[in-house]
């Protein structure tokens, strides 16, 4: 008799079957085509951005759509509130001059993808405060370098926070057409949405406030199959450099915000808010 001398008895592996290899075979299959939906949804590891100073609000909106209708905005919405955007090409901004120019609010590039801050974010988003102008920040959107939440994690975490002082706009995300590549980030349309679903949910679960959305009704609807269903939660910040404001993406029955030029005086990017001053203290205080 043989006696083992710890742990069970030794048994041999059971011979294989057809069943037991075809299983085997679907399950790799199977999971294979879960990780590409989920590499999908998440962002597909591409490479840091490597210029990201030159990327900002309306970069690629400019050269993708053209600024060739650029001008000055209907009469009917002259009694907007006045704003611009800035970011790291421009610089120390002239804050009191824009002020005494009848700039009123302001939103300041924070961050790109999980690698870059503004150098200039001090100088523009307190200057910008400083000089009584109600701010906000935005982060340009890499979807392909990293997920949602963790661009969401980066912004909120260099500046892209929020605070109820009646002074701070809500956060917004860029999203528009890539620099580096593909237009749509190598994403399938629904693999947009879910990773702007991750950005969003991540920066409210953080900041308590639903982010702004930047982005052209041209690169919606060839990115995202014109999907419907942020109008009913994100406020619209939509560009058209033109005398109105144009078709807006689906879901969206106005606009809060119009980036109407990108040849405004002092600062180029100039914004109408669509409301008066009180409306938008109403969004800056949630």
């Amino acid at each position: 008799m043989t006696v083992h001398r710890s742990g069970s008895p030794h048994r041999s592996r059971p011979p294989a079957t057809a069943a037991g290899i075809l299983f085997t075979v679907l399950s790799l299959v199977l999971g294979l085509s879960g990780s590409a939906a989920a590499q999908d949804a998440a962002g597909k590891g591409a490479q840091e951005p490597t210029h990201p100073g030159l990327d900002w609000a309306g970069s690629q909106i400019a050269a993708h759509e053209g600024t060739a209708a650029e001008g000055a905005p209907t009469r009917g919405l002259l009694a907007g509130v006045e704003g611009v955007d800035v970011s790291g090409h421009q610089g120390n901004v002239a804050w009191a001059t824009l002020w005494s120019s009848g700039v009123k609010f302001a939103y300041v590039k924070a961050t790109e993808s999980t690698s870059y801050v503004n150098p200039y974010f001090a100088q523009q988003y307190n200057g910008s405060y400083s000089a009584g102008m109600i701010r906000g920040a935005y982060h340009f959107a890499t979807p392909d370098t990293s997920s949602g939440a963790a661009q969401a994690n980066y912004f909120v975490d260099h500046g892209g926070g929020w605070s109820k002082d009646g002074k701070t706009l809500p956060g917004a995300l860029d999203m528009e057409y890539n620099p580096y590549g593909a237009t749509c980030y190598g994403l399938s349309a629904s693999g947009l949405v879910n990773w702007m679903k991750d950005w969003f949910s991540t920066y409210k679960a953080r900041t308590g406030r639903d982010a702004v959305i930047y982005t052209s009704t041209d690169w919606w609807k060839q990115c995202t199959g014109n999907y419907a269903g942020f109008g009913s939660i994100n406020p619209l910040w939509v560009p058209r450099y033109g005398s109105s404001v144009g078709e807006l993406p689906a879901g969206w029955g106005f606009h809060t915000i119009w980036q109407y030029t990108s040849t405004g005086p002092t600062v180029g990017d100039h914004n109408k808010f669509n409301g008066a001053y009180d409306r938008l203290q109403a969004l800056a205080n949630g």
